[in-house]
């Protein structure tokens, strides 16, 4: 699957001051990641807000961004929830026809057993005509799936063909990577990271940062999959400011905050989410600034 290698993002959703969906914003975000050299784009995941969108909300950002796209870069569409029935029947009954891939979270809040998240994506996996790509976030959903849990899932399912790997632990990114199949991708979840995991043998990152600053970051990735180390983390310490400011405050607050500053849409966020502080807002000022 070397269209999920190198550098995919997860989309924000902008909004109007209104609170709006802001569909011209949306379609400046895409053309922006197309035109900085993003490999694919990841709609509808965590960042875009897709909590405190409705359902024809919904369908009309994932038919701004295919129209955008024009098919020019590969498309993940975020499936995922703490409810297995609920989330086969979004699979079952989604038109996937312009998506490359799903990428689908270990379930939230239920705090299932590693048996628990197993037999959900072996739920999800029989009832998806896409490859899909599992999502491991403990921070968001108080429950780790473990290497041995993941690696079981891409060797029972063809179709599960990656993992984005958001742990924020190395050691256990090293650990799927070495006992993994062949062929199946571990994308870092965590910008920090992207490129030592890269470096030990990942398959790059799905970013937020990436959104913002696309051409060093997507560089950056690319010279860790070339093995150019000395080069990559040259530009990884010259963005690695940036990653901690966008996240300072939560995620997406942070990174639409640093969008506003570039004209590509407004800092607009939806409750509970609150947009960034004055503080960082000036703290991105001047990174970029500098930068």
């Amino acid at each position: 699957m070397q269209k999920f290698t190198g550098t995919g993002v997860a989309l924000v959703t902008p909004f109007k001051a209104d609170k709006t969906v802001d569909f011209d914003g949306l379609e400046r975000l895409v053309e922006y990641q197309i035109a900085q050299g993003i490999n694919y784009l990841v709609v509808l995941g965590t960042t875009g807000e897709p909590a405190t969108l409705t359902l024809s909300e919904k369908e009309a950002v994932k038919a701004k961004i295919i129209e955008t796209n024009k098919g020019r870069l590969p498309l993940v569409l975020g499936i995922g929830g703490n409810n297995t029935a609920a989330v086969v029947e979004e699979v079952s009954s989604t038109d996937l026809s312009a998506f490359d891939a799903i990428l689908s979270v270990s379930p939230y809040y239920n705090k299932p057993t590693q048996e628990g998240i197993y037999q959900h994506f072996k739920a999800v996996a029989t009832a998806s005509s896409l490859p899909i790509i599992l999502y491991n976030v403990p921070g968001r959903t108080a429950s780790n799936m473990l290497p041995e849990t993941i690696v079981r899932l891409a060797n029972d399912f063809d179709n599960v063909i990656a993992v984005k790997e958001a742990a924020g632990d190395l050691v256990q990114a090293m650990r799927i990577i070495q006992d993994k199949p062949k062929d199946f991708l571990v994308i870092s979840g965590d910008d920090m990271i992207a490129l030592p995991m890269t470096l030990a043998g990942g398959s790059g990152v799905i970013s937020v940062i990436g959104q913002g600053l696309p051409k060093n970051f997507s560089k950056m990735i690319q010279l860790g999959l070339e093995g150019k180390t000395k080069e990559a983390f040259a530009l990884h310490y010259e963005l690695a400011e940036s990653i901690d400011l966008i996240f300072a405050e939560g995620n997406p607050a942070g990174i639409k905050s640093l969008l506003n500053s570039i004209n590509i849409c407004l800092e607009e966020v939806r409750l509970p989410l609150v947009k960034a502080s004055n503080t960082l807002q000036t703290q991105i000022n001047t990174f970029l600034e500098k930068y």
